[in-house]
C-alpha cells in the first residue's frame, strides 16, 4: 500500500470513463443478440448462458452511464456535499444486474442441462459468433485497459494495485466484465467442442455452470468495492499521514487531534480535522492559518474538494472545571430517577 497514496490524489479521466463504458455497451449489445440467435440455432446452453452474460453486461453499462452522468451534478441546497456518491449506488445496481441477469441464469441453465440433458445441435454458427464476439470483447477490453493503465502510470502505482483501490468503479467494472467475457467465450467454445467430440450435452452444461460461477465472482468483487465506497472509505493511510504533516506545517498548529477523510467520488474527497492551535495565536492568525492550510492541502492533493478545520483545545490546555459543573450538577438523566 506504499504507493496507494497516489490513487486518490487527483481525479482525471471522467470523459475517458464515459467513452470506455459506451464502447463496452455497444459491443455487448451486438454480441448479446448474436449469441442468442446462435444459442437457439445450435441448442447450446453455454451459448444461451453467454447471451445472458452479454445482456447483463449491457444492462450494467447502461447503469454505469447513468451513474457517471448523475454523479456529475453540482452541489445544491438539498445536497450540499454534491452527488458524487450516487455513482456507487448505480454501480451497485450494476453488480446486482450481473448477478441476477448473468450468474443466476447461467447456473440454472447449467444445472438444468446436466439434469435433463440436451442433444447438441450444429455448432458452426456458434463458433462463428464466438470468434466475432472474442474480437469485439477484446477491443472493448483494450479500451478499458488503456484507460486503467494510463491512470495507474499517472499515479505511479502498479496496475493491479490501481485496479484494486481505484474509486472509479466504472472502469473497474468494464475491465473485470470484459475479462470475464473473454474467459466465458473460451468456456463456451470448450463446451461446444466437448459436446461435438463426445456427443454428450454434459460438456455444454458444465461450461454453463463455470460461466455462472465466473459471473458470481465478478458480481461479488464489484458489489464489495461499491459497498465499501457507499459505507465510507477513507483516503489511503499514506495520504492521511501527508495531510497530517501538511497541517502541522503551520506555525500556529500544535497538534492534529482527530483527522477524518472520506472518498466522495473518483474526483473528490473530503477532509475534516480537530486542530489544536497555539494558545497565544490571535483569532485572525487562526483564521489565516486555516485558510493557508486548506490551500496547501488542495495544492498537494487536487482531489480534496472540501476542508473543514475545527479549532479544538488539546488535553494539556483544558481549563479547570468551573464551580457547579461537576458530577450531579448537569441536567438530570433518565438513570437519575433510580437514585
Amino acid at each position: 500500500m506504499a504507493q496507494a497514496e497516489h490513487l486518490e490524489q487527483t481525479g482525471q479521466g471522467g470523459g475517458e470513463s464515459t467513452v470506455t463504458v459506451i464502447v463496452a455497451a455497444v459491443a455487448n449489445l451486438g454480441i448479446a443478440l448474436a449469441k442468442a440467435v446462435a444459442g437457439v440455432v445450435s441448442g447450446s446452453s453455454a451459448m444461451l448462458s453467454e447471451a445472458a452474460h452479454s445482456v447483463a453486461d449491457t444492462v450494467t453499462e447502461l447503469l454505469l452511464l447513468t451513474a457517471l452522468k448523475r454523479s456529475e451534478k453540482p452541489a445544491d441546497e438539498e445536497h450540499p456535499l454534491g452527488y458524487g456518491p450516487e455513482r456507487y449506488i448505480w454501480a451497485m445496481l450494476a453488480a446486482v444486474a450481473t448477478f441476477v441477469g448473468g450468474a443466476v441464469f447461467s447456473l440454472y441453465d447449467g444445472i438444468h442441462t446436466l439434469a435433463v440433458g440436451e442433444k447438441p445441435g450444429d455448432p458452426l454458427v456458434s463458433y462463428v459468433v464466438l470468434a466475432v464476439a472474442f474480437v469485439l470483447e477484446g477491443f472493448s477490453l483494450r479500451t478499458g485497459l488503456r484507460q486503467a493503465r494510463g491512470a495507474a502510470a499517472r499515479f505511479k502505482a502498479p496496475f493491479k494495485l490501481y485496479l484494486r483501490h481505484t474509486p472509479d468503479t466504472a472502469v473497474k467494472a468494464v475491465v473485470m466484465e470484459d475479462s470475464a467475457a473473454l474467459v466465458g467465450l473460451v468456456l463456451a467454445a470448450g463446451g461446444l467442442l466437448g459436446g461435438q467430440l463426445t456427443g454428450s450435452g454434459a460438456w455444454d452444461g458444465l461450461a454453463s455452470l463455470l460461466i455462472g460461477l465466473l459471473l458470481l465472482y465478478v458480481a461479488w468483487v464489484l458489489g464489495r468495492s461499491n459497498a465499501e465506497l457507499l459505507i465510507g472509505r477513507p483516503l489511503p493511510k499514506p495520504v492521511r499521514e501527508r495531510i497530517r504533516a501538511e497541517l502541522l506545517e503551520s506555525e500556529h498548529i500544535v497538534a492534529v487531534l482527530e483527522l477524518t477523510t472520506l472518498v466522495q467520488g473518483p474526483e473528490e474527497a473530503l477532509v475534516a480535522a480537530k486542530v489544536d492551535f497555539r494558545d497565544v495565536s490571535t483569532a485572525a492568525e487562526v483564521e489565516w492559518a486555516c485558510e493557508r492550510a486548506e490551500q496547501r492541502l488542495r495544492a498537494a492533493f487536487p482531489a480534496i474538494g472540501r476542508v473543514y478545520l475545527d479549532p479544538t483545545p488539546g488535553p494539556a490546555t483544558e481549563p479547570a472545571a468551573e464551580p457547579g459543573s461537576g458530577p450531579g450538577s448537569g441536567p438530570v438523566s433518565w438513570g437519575d430517577h433510580e437514585r
